[in-house]
């Protein structure tokens, strides 16, 4: 263990998880947990408390993987599963992850014509081109800053708190007292709040992160620099469970705002983040309006990376290619070639005037499908002594990785069947 390592920061301990955990509560999901809380009101709340250890176990378990074996999610998937289940996975993950780049898009868009009067179509063409830009042209350690700081546009909704009347009394026993009525309108909020906080991308991301850490710090896989692994494996921890606890206490507070503000005023259909922010404005005013806006907008430029990033590690590990967001745009063309295209693709999503809640439905019915066989291969890896050596995991972490797994299982059932 170096003393560079023993000095390391706040700011250094938190980054792949927290930057994670902040693009979970993206435009498309301020979207679904306003919808929640408006139809809802505070009786789902306890879905995101409950939920939180699931999502930090399974993301935990795949930073491990990345910090371990220096390799993402699909190249480890190429080198010991199937080349059929990676190819499906990719397939899957490319068009999730697009038409989520599409919704999130749109909705900056919306919400950016709604603050400033205007295009909608040239304002998401902006949001585009800036994203791809500085993902390409900036360098690893300059991008990472910069979306460690926009996590911080997340406080944005802790702040629409203040300025709303919530009843605290009824909205802590939501989060703190589970009900579930036994209808397709419940069994569908649950599948969405599920498939939108544990979501496929989030997996690659995370994993990929700790790779470019490495490259970043210069430093060995865990499996090869053995001396550092108790400190490593405590940041991994330590970073994952603050970034999912940031993210589900975002989401959390979104419901809440919603439930004390919409559904309480009989708002019950909410088809858009854009929608829960102009909703706002005549129950909770302008500036309650203008901080759920900020939100969206800043979430939105932490999303689009995260979603675009995610689909290029996947491609290029599975095709063996050049990758990494430390790497010049000419030493992995082909890396930032996948990024571009998945912007463009869900910009032109956009162009072709796709129904947004279309797009979201389909969205979620991939992730749905997608992430339960991923958990278990990702398990799979996590407990294979081939692949991890002595740091594959077990104990508490074993078990709520596999917890986790099997509450997909039955959300992607509930979807199945309702």
């Amino acid at each position: 263990m170096s003393k560079a390592d023993e000095r390391r920061s706040p700011g250094e301990v938190l980054g792949p998880g927290l930057v994670t955990g902040a693009a979970d509560d993206d435009p498309s999901g301020v979207g679904t947990y306003s919808q929640v809380g408006a139809q809802f009101g505070f009786g789902l709340s306890w879905t995101l408390f409950f939920g939180y250890p699931l999502l930090a176990s399974i993301q935990a378990i795949c930073a491990r993987i990345g910090a371990t074996t220096g390799k993402g999610i699909a190249q480890n998937l190429r080198q010991h599963y199937s080349p059929w289940l990676l190819r499906v996975v990719v397939l899957l993950l490319l068009v999730a992850n697009v038409i989520n780049l599409g919704a999130d898009l749109g909705a900056m868009g919306a919400v950016l014509a709604l603050v400033i009067p205007g295009p909608v179509l040239l304002y998401t063409a902006g949001f585009a081109l800036l994203s791809v830009l500085l993902e390409v042209f900036l360098s690893y350690a300059q991008y990472a800053r910069i979306l460690k700081w926009a996590t911080l546009s997340l406080f944005a909704y802790v702040g629409v708190l203040f300025v709303v009347d919530v009843p605290w009394d009824q909205a802590l026993r939501g989060v703190l007292i589970p009900s579930f009525t036994f209808d397709r309108d419940h069994a569908m909020a649950l599948v969405a709040i599920f498939g939108t906080t544990i979501s496929p991308y989030l997996f690659f991301w995370q994993a990929g992160q700790e790779v470019e850490e490495q490259h970043r710090r210069h430093v060995k896989p865990l499996y090869i620099s053995h001396r550092r692994a108790g400190i490593e494996l405590k940041r991994i921890r330590t970073d994952t469970l603050v970034g999912m606890g940031f993210s589900h206490l975002v989401a959390l507070f979104i419901v809440i705002a919603t439930a004390a503000t919409l559904h309480a005023n009989g708002i019950r259909n909410i088809e858009s983040a854009a929608q829960a922010a102009e909703a706002l404005r005549p129950i909770a005013g302008d500036f309650a309006f203008a901080l759920f806006a900020i939100g969206i907008i800043g979430t939105g430029l932490l999303a689009i990376p995260v979603l675009a990033g995610s689909a290029a590690y996947a491609v290029s590990e599975a095709f063996g290619w050049t990758e990494g967001l430390d790497r010049k745009p000419r030493e992995a063309k082909a890396f930032y070639g996948a990024i571009v295209a998945a912007v463009l693709g869900g910009l032109a999503l956009n162009l072709a005037q796709v129904d947004s809640m279309k797009a979201l439905y389909w969205a979620a019915v991939v992730n749905g499908l997608l992430a339960p066989p991923l958990m278990v291969v990702t398990m799979l890896i996590a407990r294979n002594r081939k692949v991890m050596g002595k740091y594959r995991i077990g104990g508490r972490l074993e078990i709520g990785g596999w917890i986790s797994t099997l509450v997909m299982w039955v959300v992607a059932g509930v979807f199945l069947l309702s």
